[in-house]
């Protein structure tokens, strides 16, 4: 009887809610906002300016806290996804890493919810679109989102708390940060060594040469205070960091008079301001942090540094693995307009084939690709601009640094073109119109440096005041541009060129140099020390094993959840003969295009080229126009304009797949015919026969991959576990697997590419042929009907690549591109029923000295009954078991389970075992079996499986599940349907029929360091 009344009373103060919200929904986000005054009071907080800026299509409330001088500001706009962030400045003066362990520990807990990890556990308590924490070098920021307002409410709740009541329990700092533990923590005998997931994230940031080389960078560039230290963590730094220094940290740096809040969205600001005031401001009275960061003194000459990291087994030329970048300090980030204005200068004089400083060092092929740091870098207090080249010979250094100097003499002499300025004011305007699903947190991070130095946010939001100025400044002065150049580039002193080289010892001397740091900390322990750190260890074990009782965390309901599917209403048609989906939406004058070529009749020789042919077919030229021109009309007319390739699992059978490449692009309306002549030239005649400037995009595209791999190694190590499990996994390893990363570097060693130059053609007959072509068509309804015939144009234009070329695997089907189309237009699947899944354990040595580890079991499609179990399992098995196991217990920085594509797959970031996560893994199967989880878990894990099938979804890529994919509307509403119904006994019964050893088809890979249990096991093959 209590629970039906519960129930009744519940849907009462729903209806309550909807009421209310839908009178506040009567006027605009921004028009409610617009009506705040100037020196109004609201709960605490005093108005101090309302602007609205149109061009965002908000209006920005800027607001200060009367008892402790909090700043605030919110952007009113009609968005549902929600978004709050507090911000702190974080100065650290040692690379001890305080501020990034700290940024973990306080989610560790805090005094109203005490239980541990509340953050990792509100993510399957939730409906949030994005809940994460960032330190940067200088501040720390604490965003999340949703499109549910009593989410927002209780999300709020927990990161206040989290923000500014932490426990900080010293077992919370041993666990994130770092510690003194037994190899095995259950025999005191075992040798001790470093533990903490922060040790071992920065151990894995700082295997990646290219984040090695920003941080020396930055250091080096800025060394008076806080930028000339790690804030994130040197490893051999962080074992000095203690438990009382991150208290006090936290107590200086994360105060109210210290932070920064932000709030974007459609939700009432006066709602955000009362709770924040009542939950945590009310508590404090205003203090001076003294976190200021100076001016950095400038160089009265330039500097050089040099610097070592490890050799890189994958780049494309292992003769050429130097890097050297020039440096020039730039003024404070804070005066908007000169940062707008050096901004757009960097872009000028760096970004695309037509900027100086491409022409000057890409193209002549003195190195690969331009230095990781390159361009205007505004993320700290003084900007810098950055440019050099990686995968550099030892003997062109020096002529990377003399084509620097000689080009920036060319730019002050010359300047620019006045339509290259017009193009990149175009890139502006689109940027500015395109409508992300994650606008609140795009604007957040763009303010987020600038505030932080006490800067004006709203003026930053402004930016066609911006633009107006530019204009203006170029009219008046028409050499405005090259006098910069010359005042920042010519002549400042505070210059720094750095260059960096691979030792084939860098790991070595790493490994060495923390084993000493090692062997002195265990030098200086008594047998009391050694004891207590035995006992200390048993007790975080235990801790990390003891059941948590999370009730006192809020949580939304799986009644809470919309039980109907958000339907996308789309229109399939043909125009000239190619089927096209219409999807009429708000794209705020933007028209976006997609056209779907299948593969089906490409020989199996030329599969591993597909990648590259996509990387440079919009790069090489077309009709007309050489490589330059077309970049040029590029910006100048479309938002971009790519090619890629694409495996489609079949949403019913798992040996049924599509292998296309997808054509993208977007333009404003007034562009739709310059945009589709720009496809037709592609389509009709492509340039392919220059040689230099293949082998240019080549490198660029293998040193790309190359860099990836230590990045992204968990992304790489599920596609390598899944290679042999279906035909859509064999296919994606090569488009995109540790394959195409080793058919990259081959083809880049190649002395001749005219092999390359004369299979692109033939690529292009199979890949590019509206025979085998669908198209789709985003725009608003005024839009649609020109966007048709501008469309048909362009088919019609291209009517000569048709051909019906047939299939190089003989059995195919017909499947409707709209399920709900019997008789309407059809696709082409690749059948293979044949196909026999075999397993496979793949170990990749790589110069990391952590592991990227995946196991991935073949089990069912998307419309499978059993498909929506798997989802909820392993969601369920990632936040209930695998956690715990791989990164509080294993001290990786990630894991857990995902379930797409057919595949279950479990996996591991940034993790110092390997074996013992395969293990980890297997006893996550076995739990799954036991079935020891309660129905709490389950509906946690729904709610968490709900908020990303529920994401918000950009207008731009409003139907596009059906488009690519195949998944209707009706199959995405039966799908939610069986989420809903998921049991406790369903999960037990799919662990047991799909996961059970013996009864799963899998296979294991991994990404890591020399491994000698790996080498003398036979089921492992070592490449």
């Amino acid at each position: 009887m209590w629970r039906q009344t519960k129930t009744a009373l519940h849907k009462v103060l729903r209806l309550n809610d909807l009421l209310r919200l839908r009178a506040l929904k009567s006027t605009s986000a921004p028009e409610r906002a617009l009506k705040l005054q100037p020196g109004q009071n609201i709960h605490g907080f005093t108005v101090k300016e309302v602007v609205a800026v149109p061009d965002l299509f908000l209006t920005a409330v800027k607001l200060t806290h009367d008892g402790t001088g909090a700043q605030y500001l919110h952007a009113a706009r009609d968005d549902a996804n929600n978004l709050f962030s507090v911000q702190l400045r974080t100065t650290p003066m040692d690379s001890s890493g305080v501020p990034h362990i700290l940024e973990h520990t306080v989610l560790c807990g805090s005094q109203k919810f005490p239980v541990r990890d509340p953050f990792f556990k509100m993510l399957n308590r939730s409906l949030s679109t994005f809940m994460n924490a960032f330190t940067a070098s200088d501040y720390t920021m604490y965003p999340f989102s949703t499109q549910n307002s009593k989410d927002f409410q209780n999300l709020l709740s927990v990161y206040l708390d989290a923000v500014f009541f932490p426990c900080l329990r010293e077992q919370d700092f041993w666990q994130e940060g770092w510690r003194l533990e037994n190899e095995d923590p259950t025999d005191p005998k075992s040798p001790l060594v470093f533990k903490g997931v922060v040790f071992n994230e920065m151990k894995g940031a700082f295997s990646d040469n290219e984040r090695l080389y920003a941080q020396f960078l930055q250091n080096k560039m800025y060394p008076d205070h806080t930028y000339s230290v790690v804030s994130g963590g040197e490893p051999l730094c962080i074992p000095d960091l203690t438990w009382d220094q991150l208290k006090e940290f936290h107590a200086r740096h994360y105060h109210p008079s210290n932070a920064r809040f932000f709030t974007y969205g459609d939700l009432p600001l006066e709602q955000h301001l009362q709770q924040i005031q009542q939950e945590a401001l009310c508590k404090f009275e205003r203090i001076d942090p003294k976190t200021e960061v100076p001016p950095q003194p400038h160089w009265p000459r330039p500097r050089e540094a040099h610097m070592s990291c490890g050799p890189d087994a994958l780049a494309p030329d292992q003769t050429r693995q130097n890097t050297v970048c020039v440096s020039f300090l730039l003024p404070d980030i804070t005066d908007t307009f000169e940062g707008f204005t050096l901004s757009l200068l960097s872009s000028l004089m760096v970004s695309g084939p037509n900027s100086p400083l491409y022409k000057a060092l890409i193209e002549p092929k003195i190195g690969t690709d331009f230095s990781s740091v390159v361009g205007y870098d505004g993320s700290i207090r003084e900007a810098s601009f950055s440019v050099g080249l990686q995968g550099v010979s030892e003997q062109d250094l020096e002529r990377v640094k003399r084509v620097i100097e000689e080009t920036i003499d060319q730019i002050v002499l010359e300047g620019f073109e006045e339509e290259r300025i017009e193009a990149l004011l175009h890139k502006l305007e689109i940027q500015m119109k395109h409508q992300s699903t994650n606008f609140g947190l795009s604007l957040a991070s763009y303010i987020a440096s600038a505030w932080n130095h006490d800067g004006d946010p709203v003026a930053l939001l402004q930016i066609n005041h911006s633009v107006d100025r530019f204009k203006r400044a170029l009219k008046d002065n028409p050499r405005y541009l090259q006098e910069k150049v010359q005042q920042y580039f010519k002549e400042n002193t505070h210059r720094l060129t750095l260059s960096m080289s691979p030792d084939e010892e860098y790991l070595e001397k790493q490994a060495k140099a923390e084993e000493e740091k090692l062997q002195r900390k265990v030098q200086a322990l008594t047998e009391d020390d050694r004891k207590q750190i035995y006992e200390k260890g048993l007790e975080l074990l235990s801790a990390q094993a003891a059941p948590q009782d999370a009730s006192c965390l809020p949580a939304l309901r799986v009644s809470d959840i919309d039980p109907v599917t958000a339907r996308t209403p789309v229109q399939i048609s043909s125009v000239g003969g190619v089927p096209v989906q219409f999807c009429e939406q708000p794209t705020n004058g933007l028209v976006y295009f997609r056209a779907l070529c299948n593969l089906n009749s490409l020989p199996e020789d030329l599969r591993p080229l597909v990648p590259l042919f996509c990387a440079v077919i919009t790069k090489m030229g077309c009709g007309s126009m050489d490589y330059r021109q077309q970049a040029q009309q590029l910006e100048l007319r479309t938002g971009g304009m790519s090619v890629s390739a694409l495996v489609t699992p079949d949403s019913a059978h798992l040996d049924t797949y599509e292998q296309a490449v997808v054509l993208s692009s977007s333009c404003l309306d007034r562009n739709l015919p310059h945009m589709f002549d720009l496809w037709r030239d592609v389509f009709n005649s492509p340039h392919f026969t220059d040689e230099e400037r293949l082998r240019v995009l080549v490198m660029m595209v293998a040193q790309e991959l190359a860099n990836g791999v230590s990045y992204s190694g968990h992304a790489y190590a599920m596609t390598r576990a899944a290679r042999l499990l279906t035909p859509a996994g064999d296919l994606q390893e090569t488009f995109g697997g540790m394959e195409q990363v080793k058919f990259m570097k081959r083809v880049a060693e190649k002395q001749d590419l005219n092999h390359v130059i004369r299979t692109l053609p033939r690529l292009k007959k199979h890949l590019f042929n509206p025979h085998n072509m669908r198209c789709a068509i985003n725009a608003t309804p005024q839009e649609m009907s020109n966007s048709s015939k501008h469309l048909e144009t362009f088919l019609k234009e291209v009517s000569e690549n048709r051909k019906d070329l047939k299939p190089v695997r003989p059995t195919t089907v017909q499947k409707p591109i709209d399920p709900q189309l019997e008789s309407g237009p059809t696709k082409t699947l690749i059948v293979d029923p044949q196909y026999q899944p075999c397993h496979m354990k793949t170990f990749f040595q790589m110069p990391f000295p952590v592991n990227f580890v995946s196991q991935s079991i073949r089990t069912v499609p998307f419309t499978h009954p059993d498909y929506a179990s798997l989802r909820v399992l392993a969601r369920m098995m990632s936040a209930k078991f695998l956690h715990s196991e791989i990164r509080e217990k294993g001290g990786a920085y990630g894991g857990g389970a995902r379930m797409g594509g057919g595949l279950f797959t479990f996996y591991s970031y940034r993790d110092p075992q390997a074996l013992q996560t395969l293990s980890a893994f297997r006893r996550g199967v076995d739990w799954a079996k036991a079935g020891t989880f309660s129905q709490q878990d389950i509906d946690e894990a729904k709610l968490s499986v709900f908020s990303a099938v529920d994401a918000p979804v950009a207008p731009a890529d409003k139907g596009m599940s059906l488009f690519v994919g195949g998944v209707s509307d009706d199959m995405s509403h039966a799908h939610r349907q069986r989420l809903f119904g998921v049991s406790h006994q369903d999960l037990v019964d799919v662990a047991h029929r799909y996961l059970s050893v013996g009864r799963c088809t899998d296979g294991a890979a991994i990404l890591g360091p020399e491994n000698d249990a790996l080498r003398k096991d036979p089921s492992w093959i070592i490449k």
